[in-house]
């Protein structure tokens, strides 16, 4: 690691394959602090060497630092834990407080039983506000003082009134044959792996699949938590239900396939679903290959975290297993990465890394662990124990003030049932017999339809709120009007759509020259269809690397897009990312009115 990892880790972490020397949070934004209180710098001791810091606290954010907090005034106890329900809100329903950190981030330290009292008053003030607390991680500081003088770090975990669990999506990557389903398998079903791909199976979705042992189709597979901190998965709960009943913290994995001829279903996984984070799974034996370089281009270029889990340890010896980790660290350093590996080898590391990565995008956590032995296991489970949204309580509140509007990636019929959508709701609420309009059909036109009942993780929800997913029942709507790609929309938003749109586009890579006329399968969001290319603004040809404003045209049906949605294609190597700049719609009024067409279906 370069000298920036000083700067990034607030001078106090410790470097792939490092020392033991203390660490803390980092990045812009790390902390956090109640309104208006300053305390100062000072060095307590005198003594020669720098005290430890961490970075100052900032107001917003869930992390909150506390010097001590032994036997509080009443006053000052009921300003603490409002101070602890904003720390909550900022954090949806998570916050971490440091015990013995001054606000400008000095690590001072409590004695043994200023530090047991200060607990009492947390756990008191925890008990407040209806949260649990639990202890991540404690550390001596002694770098003036005799007495041993401890910082304990507690996370602080409140599922929000509002709703049933935090939730957090994990997009699963990594070539063929690296262990991505298995892995998944052990996390959700809580049993060790025989060697023979036995955990896996639950996960397939076709008999092709079980026969191959290779995934082609997305699943989504669950681990909880709860408020204690505590795995709760199949290995406990019989069903899905049982598993959001227990848990105040949901990871949805979505598993992708890794063979290449599957790519177009991985990227509709990346691009449709808006995972939160992707893990990329890199076989200890057979390091990067196939399509592994592929999907780390795929993570970066959509701006998804990701981070990296190196499997099959047990096969392999320490040095394979360091060489590879030597590989990936190579590449993450390069100038088109530009990110800094940060080696996990302990809870401690665990514990920082799932700080540092949700402060900063550059950091990439390494894990290095076996589905069959379990090996080092417990540390990814810690990892994700602790990992915070991206988005906080306002940026929440703000997509929810939004008109509704939601992203159609699943179609199912089920039995009794009717038929079922399965997607993401971008903006808005969605609540059971919401009445919204769906489109664009291929003719431009929307339909009306309603929603009978709603289900997040397989169990019912009454209210679905902007950025969580979930499979929405439409009742007797004929299945045959929908189609990947649509959205379903509130009837006051009068939507546009377009067949004609620009973008502007950076060609990651083309075999000869990108002209006039080429085609290409485009991938915005939850929309995936075959465009062509119209018009390259101010130039004839495109090279690998180049630049340029490219006028793209559907050639099948119009699409809902969006000025500044992320845009990738290809067509074979041909590859490119972009961003929508302008749209040709195609306005309502153009379509006209037309007559109801059915029962409970009107046109627009």
């Amino acid at each position: 690691m370069d000298s920036r990892v000083s700067e990034l880790f607030g001078g106090c972490c410790r470097p792939v394959g490092g020392g033991g020397a203390l660490r803390g949070r980092g990045g812009a934004g790390a902390g956090g602090g109640s309104k208006g209180k300053k305390k100062s710098g000072r060095n307590r001791g005198g003594k020669a060497n720098n005290p430890p810091y961490l970075p100052p606290e900032a107001e917003d954010g869930n992390i909150e630092y506390k010097l001590k907090l032994v036997n509080p005034s009443q006053y000052r106890f009921e300003h603490l834990v409002t101070q602890m329900k904003w720390r909550l809100q900022e954090g949806r329903g998570e916050a971490v407080y440091q015990i013995g950190v001054e606000d400008n981030g000095l690590l001072v330290g409590l004695s043994e039983e200023e530090m047991r009292a200060s607990l009492k008053t947390l756990r008191r003030m925890a008990e407040k506000v209806g949260a649990d607390i639990t202890i991540l991680r404690e550390r001596e500081v002694d770098y003036d003082s005799d007495v041993p003088r401890k910082i304990t770090e507690v996370l602080v975990r409140k599922v929000p009134d509002n709703q049933q669990f935090l939730d957090l999506r994990v997009a699963v990557l990594g070539n063929v044959d690296s262990g991505k389903s298995t892995l998944l398998g052990v996390l959700t079903q809580g049993e060790l792996d025989n060697g023979r791909g036995r955990a896996r199976l639950n996960l397939f979705r076709h008999l092709h699949e079980i026969q191959s042992g290779r995934t082609s189709s997305i699943s989504f597979e669950i681990l909880g938590f709860n408020s204690k901190g505590e795995v709760v998965n199949y290995s406990d709960s019989r069903t899905a239900e049982e598993i959001c009943e227990s848990s105040s913290k949901m990871i949805t994995f979505i598993d992708l396939a890794g063979h290449h001829k599957y790519l177009k279903t991985t990227i509709f996984g990346l691009t449709s679903y808006c995972p939160d984070f992707a893990m990329l799974v890199v076989s200890a034996n057979t390091g990067i290959a196939g399509t592994t370089r592929e999907h780390l281009g795929l993570a970066m270029a959509l701006k998804v975290p990701f981070f990296i889990v190196v499997s099959k340890v047990d096969l392999c010896s320490k040095a394979t297993v360091e060489r590879t980790v030597k590989q990936l660290e190579r590449i993450l350093k390069q100038p088109g990465c530009n990110k800094l590996p940060l080696l996990v080898n302990s809870d401690d590391d665990a514990v920082t890394a799932a700080q540092q990565f949700a402060q900063s995008p550059n950091i990439t956590p390494i894990f290095t662990l076996s589905s069959v032995s379990g090996e080092n296991l417990d540390l990814l489970k810690v990892f994700l124990n602790i990992l915070p949204p991206l988005t906080n309580s306002k940026e929440q509140e703000e997509l929810m003030q939004q008109l509704t509007e939601f992203q159609v990636d699943e179609i199912y019929t089920v039995p009794e049932v009717g038929t079922v959508v399965g997607g993401t709701l971008s903006s808005g609420i969605c609540r059971e017999g919401e009445s919204l309009v769906v489109g664009p059909t291929d003719d431009g036109k929307f339909l009306q339809l309603k929603v009978c009942s709603i289900q997040r993780n397989r169990s019912a929800c009454r209210v679905l709120r902007a950025g969580q997913a979930a499979t929405l029942a439409l009742g007797p709507f004929d299945r045959s009007l929908l189609r990947k790609g649509m959205v379903m929309v509130s009837p006051e938003m009068n939507p546009t759509i377009c067949s004609v749109f620009e973008a502007e586009i950076v060609l990651l890579f083309h075999a000869t020259t990108f002209r006039k006329g080429f085609q290409v399968t485009v991938h915005v969001g939850n929309v995936r269809q075959t465009a062509i290319v119209e018009k390259i603004h101010g130039k004839d040809k495109l090279r690998t690397g180049e630049k340029a404003v490219v006028r793209f045209r559907f050639i099948k049906h119009p699409e809902y897009l969006k000025i500044g949605a992320k845009l990738l294609f290809r067509e074979g190597v041909t590859k490119g990312i972009g961003h929508v700049t302008d749209l040709q719609a195609i306005t309502t009024e153009e379509n006209g009115l037309e007559e109801t067409l059915g029962p409970g279906r009107l046109t627009f």
